[in-house]
């Protein structure tokens, strides 16, 4: 459990890809398939809750996502890049295993060579853990601000997962569920320059308090990496990752909450982690929270990993949905098991 009283949320700023992927194109590419198993279509939106998703461009890498939405967020905020004095890449994307990502997008920014710059990894925590790093510099006055960014690309997951699905004729329906998350996979970026609070910042959203939990025990349900050269596959136990992940927030939340501090009462807005519209239902339900207080993007976003929560308090914000005198958590969960949940008061 961490508190804050020195951290603004000055500034979210976001970057969608151009192109939609709806679910209809994907079981459109899936007809062999459908056809084989004698599936009917239409499942995947009515199983997920996911209209469409976006995709970037082929090779747009996430470095060069995460640095589109850096960009928007300094021109939001109105800093200069050369006062940015840490800067904290957080995707499951990554260009590649050295160096950093973080280091492409420093140089793609333009920032300072004394800023702070290097990666964080959790699946689709990042971010959350990427705010809480930041936060404690802020906080204990090692920097005085940051930047938090990550670019999420799905374009190779996808198309390596239709294949496979078309491809593999000894696929039975059984043997394609580990298959189905991938499925629900967008992409995006975000980025949130933070700083330490000022009487100029007061009408700024604060970071007030930070709670997680890790259930290691299940770390191997949701398992993703390269599978051959050119081809990015992932596997996910959905069913058992549900019922674990939701296990796991529900420990967190009482973490968060304890000492009443911060019931569903107090709490105006949530942003979450989106998985699917189940997902959504059985989290409110198992902890006890009003689901009309949960602000959601996932019909038109999907899962976008890493970006998901912040890009949907930024869209939350951009909307009017979160604003000032209101409080907001953020919840994420990542496969590992690994969650947190953030307090934000404005």
């Amino acid at each position: 459990m961490a508190s804050f009283s020195q951290v603004c949320l000055h500034t979210f700023g976001y970057e969608l890809p151009p192109r939609r992927l709806t679910s209809d194109d994907i079981e459109k590419r899936l007809e062999p398939l459908y056809a084989r198993l004698k599936l009917p279509t239409g499942r995947l939106e009515m199983m997920s809750g996911i209209r469409e998703r976006r995709m970037w461009e082929p090779g747009t890498r996430p470095s060069e996502a995460a640095a589109g939405a850096g960009r928007n967020t300094i021109t939001a905020a109105g800093i200069d890049p050369a006062d940015v004095q840490c800067l904290i890449f957080s995707s499951v994307s990554r260009d590649m295993m050295e160096p950093a990502t973080a280091s492409f997008v420093h140089h793609a920014l333009g920032l300072s060579p004394h800023c702070l710059v290097f990666d964080v990894s959790n699946a689709c925590l990042g971010f959350l853990d990427g705010m809480v790093l930041l936060g404690n510099m802020i906080e204990h006055g090692q920097v005085q601000n940051g930047l938090v960014v990550s670019g999420e690309t799905a374009e190779e997951l996808i198309e390596s997962t239709l294949k496979n699905l078309v491809e593999d004729s000894s696929l039975t329906r059984k043997t394609i569920k580990s298959a189905f998350a991938s499925l629900t996979i967008g992409s995006g970026s975000v980025g949130l320059y933070m700083c330490r609070g000022t009487v100029e910042t007061e009408e700024r959203p604060r970071l007030t308090r930070a709670s997680w939990l890790a259930n290691t025990r299940f770390s191997d349900l949701c398992l993703g990496g390269q599978a051959a050269p050119e081809t990015t596959l992932m596997a996910t136990d959905s069913e058992e990752l549900l019922i674990r992940g939701i296990e796991t927030a529900h420990e967190t939340w009482n973490l968060f909450s304890a000492n009443n501090a911060w019931g569903d009462g107090e709490i105006d807005c949530y942003f979450c982690h989106q998985v699917g519209t189940a997902h959504a239902r059985l989290l409110f339900e198992r902890l006890g929270l009003d689901p009309d207080k949960n602000f959601e993007t996932l019909a038109v976003l999907g899962n976008v990993g890493s970006v998901s929560a912040p890009i949907t308090m930024a869209m939350g914000i951009e909307q009017k949905r979160f604003k000032r005198g209101m409080k907001g958590a953020m919840l994420g969960i990542g496969s590992g098991i690994n969650c947190m949940m953030l307090g934000v008061e404005w």
